[in-house]
C-alpha cells in the first residue's frame, strides 16, 4: 500500500490514510448559483464528497463566491488558460483550484504566482496533468504518452513547492487507459503525493464505466489512488454511482448493499433482467431517503440451480422457478412464490433491512 502525505480540500482529507474520496464536476452554468448548488446537493446525496465547477470567466465570480459559500461539499474551482481567475477563486472561497500549468498563459510565471497565492490562503492545489494538453515543448521532445504526463507532473510539483505551496494533489491523465495507468504508477513510485485517478474523455457510459474500471480499478487494487472521478458523457450523479460501484467492487467501501444476479441461460422461466432493474431502483430509492440498508448481499437469481445454492452467502436472495420462485435467506428457501409476488417479496425486506 502506498503511503502519501495528506492533504486537505476543505474539511476533506486526502491521503495519509485517509479513505479515497469521490468527485464530481458539475455541468450547470456556474453563474447559475441556484442551478449549481442544486446539483451540488443532489451529488452530495448521492454519496459525492468533492465537487468541481469551472470558471471561465470573470463574469461568474460572485456566482461561485455563493456556490462556495452555500455548497454542502468542499469546491473545487476548475480554471484554464486564465491564471488571475485561479487567483481569484481562492480569494472567493474556493477549497482547492485544479489548474494545468502547461496550459496557463504566462507559462512558469503564472503558475507560480498562482502556488504563491493558494500557500498564503493554506488551501490545496490539484496539479492536473492531461495527455491533450502538455506544454508545446513537452509534446516537441516527449510526445504526449507516459514519459510526457510524468516528467510534466515532476517538473510541476517542484515549481509549486519552490513556490512555498505543499498542499497539492496530481492527476495524470489521458483518454489512453494504458498511458494513464502506466504514468500513476509510474508517478507513484517516485513521490508521495496524493493522486487524483481518472480516465479522462472515457465517453458515455456504455464504455466509460468499462474504462474507468478498467483504469481505476487496476490503480486502486495496487493501493494507488486518494480521490477519483469516473468521467462520463453522462448526468454528473452518474459518475457518483460508478464511483461508489468501483470503490465496492475493490473492497474500499460496502455496497450497502451487494447487488448479485446471474447471467440468465435457458432454464430461466421469470423476467429476470427487469426483475434485476426494479430490485436496483427499490435499493437507489431507499438509499436516496437517507437510510442505510443493513444487508451486505441482496441475490435475484433465475433458478433454483443459482439461487440459493450458488447465491448461498446471500443475505436474502429471490430465485425463479417453472412455477413463479423463492425467497431465500443465507441459502434456506423460506417461502414458495408467484412471479408476481417475487417483487414485492425482496421490496418488503429490502425495507425491513432500512434504517
Amino acid at each position: 500500500m502506498r503511503t502519501t502525505r495528506q492533504i486537505h480540500v476543505g474539511n476533506v482529507a486526502v491521503g495519509g490514510g485517509a479513505p479515497v474520496s469521490i468527485q464530481s464536476m458539475t455541468n450547470t452554468d456556474t453563474g447559475d448559483a441556484d442551478a449549481t448548488l442544486a446539483q451540488i446537493r443532489e451529488l452530495a446525496n448521492a454519496g459525492c464528497e468533492i465537487v468541481r465547477s469551472t470558471v471561465p470567466a470573470r463574469n461568474v465570480l460572485d456566482a461561485f463566491e455563493r456556490i462556495c459559500a452555500e455548497s454542502p461539499l468542499p469546491v473545487v474551482a476548475d480554471i484554464h488558460f486564465d491564471h488571475t481567475l485561479a487567483i481569484a477563486a481562492l480569494e472567493r472561497g474556493a477549497a482547492c483550484v485544479r489548474v494545468n500549468p502547461g496550459n496557463l498563459r504566462g507559462g512558469e510565471v503564472a503558475a507560480t504566482e498562482v502556488a504563491h497565492k493558494a500557500a498564503e490562503l493554506g488551501r490545496s492545489v490539484r496539479i492536473g496533468v492531461n495527455g491533450g494538453s502538455l506544454a508545446p515543448n513537452v509534446v516537441e521532445k516527449l510526445g504526449r504518452g507516459t514519459d510526457a504526463l510524468v516528467a510534466s507532473a515532476e517538473h510541476y510539483v517542484q515549481l509549486f513547492e519552490r513556490a512555498g505551496c505543499h498542499e497539492l494533489k496530481v492527476s495524470l491523465k489521458a483518454s489512453n487507459v494504458r498511458v494513464t495507468v502506466d504514468a500513476c504508477r509510474r508517478f507513484a513510485q517516485m513521490s508521495n503525493i496524493p493522486l487524483h485517478i481518472g480516465v479522462t474523455e472515457a465517453g458515455p457510459v456504455s464504455c466509460g464505466i468499462v474504462k474507468s474500471a478498467v483504469g481505476i480499478g487496476s490503480l486502486l487494487l495496487d493501493g494507488i489512488g486518494e480521490t477519483m472521478r469516473v468521467s462520463l458523457t453522462a448526468p454528473p450523479v452518474e459518475e457518483v454511482k460508478a464511483a461508489l460501484k468501483i470503490l465496492a467492487a475493490v473492497g474500499l467501501r460496502p455496497a450497502e448493499p451487494e447487488l448479485v444476479s446471474c447471467p440468465t441461460c435457458g432454464r430461466t422461466r421469470v423476467g429476470l433482467m427487469e426483475l434485476v432493474s426494479q430490485v436496483e431502483r427499490e435499493i437507489e430509492r431507499i438509499k436516496a431517503s437517507g437510510r442505510h440498508i443493513a444487508l451486505k448481499k441482496v441475490a435475484v437469481m433465475g433458478c433454483i440451480v443459482n439461487g440459493p445454492g450458488e447465491a448461498s452467502d446471500a443475505d436474502v436472495g429471490i430465485a425463479g422457478s417453472l412455477h413463479g420462485g423463492v425467497l431465500f435467506k443465507h441459502g434456506v428457501k423460506v417461502a414458495t412464490l408467484s412471479e408476481e409476488e417475487l417483487l414485492p417479496a425482496i421490496v418488503r425486506e429490502l425495507e425491513e433491512a432500512a434504517r
